[in-house]
């Protein structure tokens, strides 16, 4: 009887694990069959789009030749929407920021290529006004001079986010301006290459801001900000002189405040002349004349015991390639630190600690529930959320900077 029993038990086994083998393959067929199924009325939705937006482009103006080309190299990129969709895991203070950004190895590099391509850049500053500096600054930054333009196919990537992304109309304008630029001449459909968000070149310029401002510097017909050095400073220089770029003038400098100084002065918004900020007792930091300009303002990215500084109409001008104030504060940082050895002196580890992206949006709905309105919480410290820290600092008698420090984070969840 046992023997017989031994015998059969395999055979048992056997049978068992093919019934559930036999699951497994059924289920993963079942899984493989609905993703099938999905992706093929994605494809087919992502067909009649593209369908519905060729009818557009041609009706925009767009070549036959240019619509044929630029649909037949598209593809649907998902990796794009979740790199469209993701947030930072960390929002990073002021230092933290810019000494990631300008470094010794970003310095070195950026003064060696402002002697070689000396002869490219004096006759871009001397048509716009624009310091050399200033624009290998922002190459700098943008590319790390070039090195990192982005290879994503901006017909797919446009044609991505027109269709799914979170501002789809934005990016369906986008997608025309590329198609332009092709028509024009000024690249072809495959060397339309850049970021997952369709940003160009050297000075990752997004289509219509090419379209607008771009230059052929070097006289070779065409708008090259992917390989022409000329066309790329020269296209940056007209953006910001169109922005409004004040030729001569200073953009920031490191100031000292005195022991009495009201920081809810210090806000972007806040601009009065420098003679203003001087009767209030601001002095350079290294002790040296001020400007006399009309148009100052005090800023303090990492609060009142970090560095305050004074930014005036160029600023601004910077603000407008990008409206984070830590990136036009690391441009110009980066751009004296070409000319001379120039650290930031105040205030370098006062609360240097990154909240994460959960972390901030905590706070503002901490401070929304204490009746200081942050709006809708989204992660990022923008002006509702400075001034609704502002509020909250006045509350608690803390001196009033609007900065969302780590310590704000743990005061706030300690006592309320």
């Amino acid at each position: 009887m046992l023997k017989n029993q031994a015998k059969k038990t395999p055979v048992l086994k056997t049978q068992a694990l093919t019934i559930g083998l036999l699951i497994q393959i059924l289920l993963a067929l079942s899984i493989v069959c609905i993703s099938f199924t999905a992706n093929a009325a994605d494809k087919r939705a992502f067909l009649q789009w593209q369908k519905a937006f060729k009818t557009e482009a041609k009706s925009a103006g767009i070549s036959a030749k240019t619509i044929q080309a630029t649909f037949k190299s598209a593809q649907y990129l998902p990796q794009v929407i979740v790199l469209d969709r993701a947030q930072p895991e960390f929002i990073s203070p002021f230092f933290s920021y810019i000494n990631n950004r300008v470094n010794a190895n970003q310095i070195k590099l950026g003064r060696a290529l402002l002697q070689d391509y000396d002869t490219i850049l004096t006759p871009v500053e001397t048509q716009f006004g624009v310091p050399k500096e200033v624009l290998v600054a922002f190459w700098g930054l943008e590319t790390h001079y070039g090195a990192n333009k982005g290879n994503f196919g901006l017909p797919s990537s446009l044609m991505t986010l027109a269709y799914e992304g979170r501002r789809a109309e934005f990016f369906r304008a986008q997608l025309l301006d590329a198609m332009r630029i092709v028509d024009a001449g000024h690249n072809t459909v495959a060397g339309m290459r850049g970021s997952w968000a369709g940003a160009m070149g050297n000075m990752q310029f997004m289509p219509s801001t090419m379209l607008k401002h771009g230059v052929d510097a070097d006289g070779d017909g065409r708008i090259n900000i992917w390989t022409s050095l000329p066309d790329s400073f020269a296209s940056a220089a007209n953006y910001l002189h169109q922005a409004g770029w004040q030729k001569g003038e200073i953009a920031m400098l490191e100031v000292k405040l005195p022991d009495d100084f009201n920081y809810n002065l210090a806000q972007l918004q806040n601009r009065q002349s420098v003679a203003n900020w001087q009767h209030l007792g601001v002095t350079a930091i290294d002790n040296q004349p001020l400007p006399a300009l009309d148009n100052a303002a005090i800023l303090l990215p990492q609060g009142w015991q970090g560095p305050a500084f004074m930014v005036f109409t160029n600023f601004d001008v910077i603000m407008d390639w990008n409206r984070s104030v830590n990136y036009a504060l690391s441009v110009v940082h980066l751009a004296n630190q070409f000319v001379a050895d120039k650290p930031i002196i105040a205030g370098g580890d006062v609360d240097n600690v990154s909240l994460t992206f959960n972390q901030m949006w905590a706070l503002q709905g901490k401070l929304n529930e204490l009746g200081f309105d942050c709006g809708a919480p989204d992660g990022f410290p923008g002006l509702a959320t400075q001034a609704a820290v502002r509020q909250y600092q006045a509350a608690e008698k803390l001196p009033q900077d609007g900065f969302a420090s780590a310590s704000l984070y743990h005061l706030l969840f300690q006592t309320h």
